[in-house]
């Protein structure tokens, strides 16, 4: 059981295969955080991979918040959401003959709201998704120095990337799975808000906005790790 670090279409992914006999039953696409941190080397995350069978595929966008907006330093002719859908199927299919809908979309913080930018946009491709942490409402940091000052030019151009203004009440991800620490002071308010919408759009989705471990941070990320791979076990 390792990771190692590919290279796909020009960019960089760090990848899991379960040593087992058995063909993977499925691929767990990670999007990370604004940290830059992936699943490599996760002791959490590794286990439970090799307890489901499945391979773990994280690819690397530096500070990119996983949009439909293309960031230069990220790739300078395809945004980040058309690079992962053009590009990581096609990879999964080649190399261990895994397609959707057997390819699921997790990620924490930035990579949490990336996941549902992903699945809300192509929710056929990829319908199940679980968003740790997500930072729904990303305009709330614009202006704080971060990438998005460089992505958007004012606060309402990034509200209106954000990925509950892209949900569709006929078109959205079947299996969704909302995580975050109730005492989570950067994202819980933008958790809550996009489950009110999704309930009140009569779409189905599980949650867990209860289990706290110590707020916002890895912490929390890790301890949900056996909830977060059985939901995925189950749906994907």
């Amino acid at each position: 059981m390792s990771w190692s670090t590919i290279e796909f279409a020009g960019k960089s992914a760090d990848v899991y295969v379960p040593a087992l006999a058995e063909k993977p039953t499925g691929v767990v696409m990670f999007l990370h955080g604004y940290d830059g941190v992936t699943l490599k080397e996760n002791p959490q995350y590794t286990q439970e991979l090799a307890r489901h069978n499945l391979i773990g595929f994280c690819p690397v966008g530096p500070h990119c918040w996983w949009s439909d907006v293309i960031y230069p330093p990220f790739d300078e002719q395809l945004s980040p959401v058309d690079f992962l859908v053009q590009h990581v199927p096609a990879y999964c299919q080649a190399q261990w003959q895994i397609e959707p809908p057997h390819i699921a979309v997790c990620g924490f913080e930035m990579g949490g709201q990336g996941a549902l930018q992903l699945t809300y946009r192509h929710a056929r491709q990829f319908p199940t998704v679980v968003a740790i942490s997500p930072k729904i409402d990303f305009e709330s940091w614009w202006g704080r120095g971060t990438s998005l000052d460089t992505l958007f030019a004012d606060r309402e151009a990034a509200r209106q990337r954000t990925a509950i203004l892209h949900l569709h009440p006929l078109n959205y991800p079947k299996h969704q799975f909302l995580l975050c620490d109730p005492t989570d002071l950067y994202c819980f308010d933008g958790v809550l808000t996009l489950a009110s919408k999704l309930s009140s759009t009569g779409i189905l989705f599980e949650q867990d906005f209860v289990s706290t471990h110590g707020g916002f941070g890895w912490g929390y990320v890790n301890a949900m790790a056996p909830a977060v791979m059985d939901y995925i076990k189950r749906s994907c």
